[in-house]
């Protein structure tokens, strides 16, 4: 033993696994160099190293510990040259994107930045929840609503809903979902919105657009957060019965994706009676509920060339109520959405004069307008977009997955050919992917989250998986799906998913340019710390703040580099896991692997490619693809969570059973089991779980009792009763 500490050979691994070790444990640079002087200390005592190779080593140690551990000496060798470094290779932001980056909050993306989650903290956040109003209100207007509509009629017929269904609309207070009490509204949460919006879209795609836009990108959402008082009172109760009709108009013929481009202006003016108010003028196309608003939300640069609000001539975009009976506002030629009848259409405005009170939030909120347009196109994203494709995916799996049945060719049924059912395990999957991130979303945003990276994600996702479903539910009803009447309910469907890409931000741009960018600052631990330190004014504190970022950040990457290197070691083995079923511990397991390999790689891509990264798009997209099947993986696993809360009784016993032997491996079956008291013992679902991950269902034989069920494994027999007994409980399914 003594002989092989006398061997260098010896101690090298010994420094790379202390050097891992700590890298992975990440404790205080004290603790480091402490650890590392005793490794030297025996080093030095132990081996047949020459003098020469020890007194290198405690020089280079020294050297590490003057340099990191002093303040003065790590700023000035190290810190402020990387400051310099950063600041030439990183592009300045642009106020827009400052806005943008401010808007709204992080949470679980931050989380999978971060490289190691915590699943325990989204596996505690409360499921989306309706409440008893919400559910009455899904029973009695929205079930009437639905019986009222004919989707085939409103789409190929009529072109439009019906009167008596605008009326009801109205009066039922379907346009105030989310205006608060006070003003008339039902103040619903976002959960109830969108289950509004999902169950009329199971429907009709055309009145649930008709019922989600005054909800989500109106200008009622924008007034109850930054309207003043005065307009509250206003507008909020008009909006709420439905004697205005609003839109909101941002897109032009010369700005789409590009919103902060828009060329349309408004003026600072007095007009011949001496009123403070604006001239504007504008052109705008594509705008939902155009055609029959009856009051405009317009985003547009607001110019003050006389000074009239203060020094600022050019104060940027602005959002304003403009009645749609305003002299020299026209209404276009309503657009044919790919034949579906919601209303759309292009708004026109001429020498537009509006008094300044009309600014949403007066005129304190004048050049404000672009941190308000984030906010309004996030709710759509988040909330009304997922609805929308979750309902298109539900409805396309359950009329699909009939059709399969009940079709029959060559003798049989075509659900039992192996073509068909590969679409139609895509169609389950899809929908079941679909419903657990709309449902995560809903419960973050009901608990006070607003976040911006997320709503991208699940908005870019969600209507892809649509256009899946759809292209799977037509493939598999073949010549049925392409007669449009009323037998073929999906026709009307196919429609939206192209629609849903389109729209709160196309998803090529959402995907190459939002998710991974925006989210590579806004949610990484402290590339926004260091962004904000290096452009700070005053330069001591700039230097100091800076290189207490950059030591922290350093940390994280060596963390993440070291836990990303023994996770592929050892296969993620080693991960701790949350409080859940034994079965799914290789899914957290390897999703926390996939987030510190994540976290690493964009660690390595902001520091070789730095400014540049945000002209790769393609290499953007790619990431941005990682970070969207993270958290819908995540949000899978939370749904079934959730479901298995609430839902499922989960039958534990104390440890494992016995091991039941195979011919290929020894199969240890886990003691957790899905258990329903009523119906067949089928119902109970034991999970075997292989050492390593792999996961398959062994059959199962059942005996039955007056006080317990419980299932036996058949190679074991009556051996492994105790296994997998689950007790009597009430009939919760």
């Amino acid at each position: 033993m003594f002989q092989l500490l006398q061997s260098g050979f010896f101690w090298w691994p010994v420094f790379i696994l202390a050097a891992l070790g700590l890298a992975t444990a990440r404790p205080s640079r004290f603790a480091c160099f402490v650890v590392f002087a005793v490794l030297l200390g025996f080093f030095s005592a132990t081996t047949h190293a020459s003098g020469a190779i020890k007194a290198l080593l405690w020089v280079f140690y020294g050297l590490s510990v003057l340099v990191l551990w002093f303040g003065p000496l790590r700023r000035a060798f190290i810190s402020n040259r990387l400051l310099k470094f950063y600041r030439a290779s990183m592009p300045e932001l642009s106020s827009t994107e400052r806005e943008a980056l401010e808007a709204g909050t992080t949470w679980w993306d931050a989380e999978l930045f971060s490289g190691n989650p915590r699943w325990q903290q989204l596996l505690d956040l409360p499921a989306a929840r309706l409440s008893a109003e919400e559910q009455a209100f899904l029973d009695g207007p929205v079930e009437q609503l639905c019986g009222m509509l004919d989707d085939d009629r409103i789409c190929n017929v009529d072109k439009d809903l019906t009167p008596e269904t605008w009326r009801f609309l109205k009066e039922r207070g379907f346009f105030g979902m989310m205006i608060t009490k006070d003003y008339g509204g039902t103040a619903f949460s976002n959960m109830g919105h969108a289950a509004v919006i999902l169950k009329i879209a199971s429907r009709s795609i055309s009145a649930a657009l008709t019922v989600m836009i005054p909800n989500s990108v109106g200008p009622g959402k924008l007034l109850l957060k930054y309207g003043t008082e005065a307009q509250k009172s206003q507008w909020l109760p008009r909006l709420a019965r439905g004697e205005e009709i609003p839109c909101f108009a941002l897109t032009g013929p010369e700005a789409g994706s590009d919103a902060g481009a828009i060329p349309d202006i408004g003026v600072v003016c007095r007009d011949e009676k001496g009123v403070l108010g604006i001239r504007l003028n504008f052109e705008k196309r594509y705008i939902s509920m155009g055609p029959v608003a009856t009051v405009l939300g317009v985003a547009f640069k607001l110019e003050d060339p006389e000074h009239l609000l203060g020094e600022r001539t050019h104060l940027g975009i602005t959002l304003a109520l403009v009645p749609a009976t305003a002299p020299g506002v026209k209404t276009g030629t309503r657009h044919d959405q790919l034949h579906m009848a919601f209303m759309n259409g292009p708004l026109f405005g001429k020498d537009v004069f509006i008094p300044m009170d009309m600014v949403i939030g007066g005129p304190e909120m004048a050049g404000k307008g672009w941190r308000m347009l984030v906010e309004a196109l996030t709710d759509g994203r988040a909330i009304s977009l997922p609805a929308l494709s979750t309902a298109t995916a539900k409805l396309a799996t359950r009329v699909t997955s009939a059709y399969a049945r009940v079709r029959r060719q060559f003798k049989l049924p075509i659900s039992q050919f192996e073509g068909i059912r590969e679409s139609l395990a895509r169609l389950a999957g899809n929908t079941y992917a679909m419903d657990g991130a709309r449902l995560t979303t809903l419960a973050a945003l009901d608990q006070g989250h607003k976040p911006a990276v997320i709503s991208a994600i699940v908005k870019y996702n969600l209507t892809e998986r649509a256009r899946q479903v759809m292209q799977d539910a037509m493939d598999v009803h073949g010549g049925a799906a392409l007669a449009l009447g009323p037998r073929n309910p999906l026709g009307p469907y196919h429609s939206f998913p192209q629609l849903g890409a389109t729209v709160e931000g196309h998803n090529i741009l959402t995907r190459n340019l939002i998710t991974f960018g925006q989210g590579a600052i806004r949610c990484h631990p402290y590339l926004l710390q260091e962004l904000q330190a290096a452009s700070g004014t005053d330069e001591k504190a700039a230097r100091r703040e800076f290189d207490k970022v950059l030591m922290a950040h350093l940390a994280f990457t060596l963390n993440n580099k070291a836990r990303a290197f023994l996770h592929g070691l050892t296969g993620a083995t080693f991960i701790s896991m949350p409080t859940a079923p034994v079965a799914l511990k290789p899914y957290y397991q390897q999703l926390t692997r996939m987030s510190t390999a994540f976290a690493f790689v964009t660690d390595v891509l902001l520091l070789t490619l730095r400014g540049e990264l945000k002209r790769r798009e393609r290499l953007s997209a790619r990431m941005a693809d990682v970070i969207s099947q993270l958290y819908i993986a995540s949000a899978a696993l939370k749904h079934y969570h959730d479901r298995a809360t609430n839902r499922v009784t989960w039958c534990w016993s104390p440890g494992y059973a016995r091991t039941a032997s195979t011919r290929s491996s020894r199969v240890s079956i886990p003691c957790s089991r899905t258990c329903r008291t009523a119906g067949s013992p089928g119902a109970c679902a034991p999970w075997c779980s292989r050492w390593g991950g792999l996961t398959a269902r062994l059959p199962m034989r059942w005996t039955t009792s007056s006080r317990r069920r419980s299932c036996v494994h058949p190679r074991n027999g009556t051996g492994s009763r105790r296994a997998c007994t689950c007790p009597q409980t009430s009939n919760r399914k």
